[in-house]
């Protein structure tokens, strides 16, 4: 199986995956060519590799999650690496140590990749500072999630043959999004045209200076795109009154059949996930067969999450970090 996976022998410019903002054209180009190499192998039986054999892989999850670290876990074993899930609930990190501290013990124990989520914007890249070994970013705070923009990118290359060009819209909560951030970040670089809708409240300040159009009108903002991506509303990060309430963020910014048509008759349907279902999305447009990709997403998370994963190991990362 091995031949069957496009590589080279170039080294990956980058020693971390911390965020998209530094990626250029090629490196996301070459991230997304591996990894379709990866949606195939992991269709067949016996889809293991060795690759990674012998490399440790810890992830480190301050943040509760199931499809990042369920994902970031198949990848790496997938590519035969032995992968360590650290529970953060009991660990010394709920005894008082510092984030540095916990570096640097693990740091002591050598392992070749950290895969790190945090409830802090910058702690996953003041973490990578700290230790030998290559670190991915799987969500920091407010401020990036590398993995799911190339995911994101990845599924709507397979579906529509490009990103050059195309109109992206993405909807909801956008101030605390770090998966709208790493996807402004990729699909300006890959030339796609993005667009940004949500009510006042919950657009960051400065979001125009990231080069997006920006809209409080739901079906103004989706006239004519080719994807609408959608966020969740994520009210464990809001500190103050945004809504008026779950119903009228429904009323206005859920996407149902009736704004849907305003976009494209074959426009993608997309959301990161988890959905609330009859808050960011109507369950019948989450389940369109024809044109949700939601379930792709999640497919393809595994294959992208294999490719960042080899490209960097030891063997490849020499670079600096992104």
């Amino acid at each position: 199986m091995t031949d069957q996976i496009p590589t080279d022998d170039l080294p990956f410019p980058h020693r971390h995956l911390l965020g998209t903002q530094n990626l250029s054209r090629d490196d996301i180009q070459r991230i997304l060519d591996l990894s379709e190499g990866y949606v195939d192998h992991n269709r067949q039986r016996g889809n293991r590799r060795l690759d990674l054999a012998g490399r440790t892989q810890i992830n480190l999850f301050f943040e509760n999650s199931t499809r990042t670290l369920t994902s970031f876990e198949l990848a790496g074993k997938r590519l035969g690496a032995d992968v360590i899930n650290m529970n953060t609930e009991v660990s010394s990190t709920k005894k008082g140590e510092t984030l540095i501290d916990t570096a640097m013990t693990l740091n002591a124990m050598h392992p070749d990749i950290l895969v790190v989520r945090h409830p802090a914007s910058g702690a996953v890249a003041l973490l990578s500072q700290k230790v030998d070994c290559a670190v991915v970013n799987a969500g920091d705070g407010k401020h990036e999630h590398p993995t799911q923009a190339l995911l994101d990118a990845l599924t709507i290359r397979r579906r529509l043959h490009r990103l050059e060009g195309l109109k992206i819209a993405i909807c909801g909560d956008v101030a605390h999004s770090r998966v709208a951030r790493s996807n402004i970040h990729l699909l300006n670089t890959m030339g796609a045209r993005v667009r940004v809708i949500a009510p006042p409240t919950l657009l960051p300040t400065g979001i125009a200076q990231l080069g997006v159009e920006t809209y409080t009108d739901m079906r103004a903002g989706l006239e004519d795109v080719d994807v609408v991506m959608m966020l969740r509303l994520q009210r464990e990060r809001m500190t103050g009154s945004f809504l008026p309430s779950v119903r009228e963020y429904y009323h206005f910014y859920g996407l149902d059949h009736e704004k849907l048509a305003f976009a494209k008759d074959d426009a993608l349907i997309m959301h990161p996930g988890p959905m609330n279902r009859g808050v960011e999305i109507d369950t019948d447009v989450a389940d369109d067969i024809h044109r949700s990709v939601i379930r792709e997403q999640v497919e393809m998370g595994v294959a992208v999450r294999m490719a960042v994963l080899e490209l960097l190991t030891p063997k490849y990362g020499n670079g600096a970090p992104v």
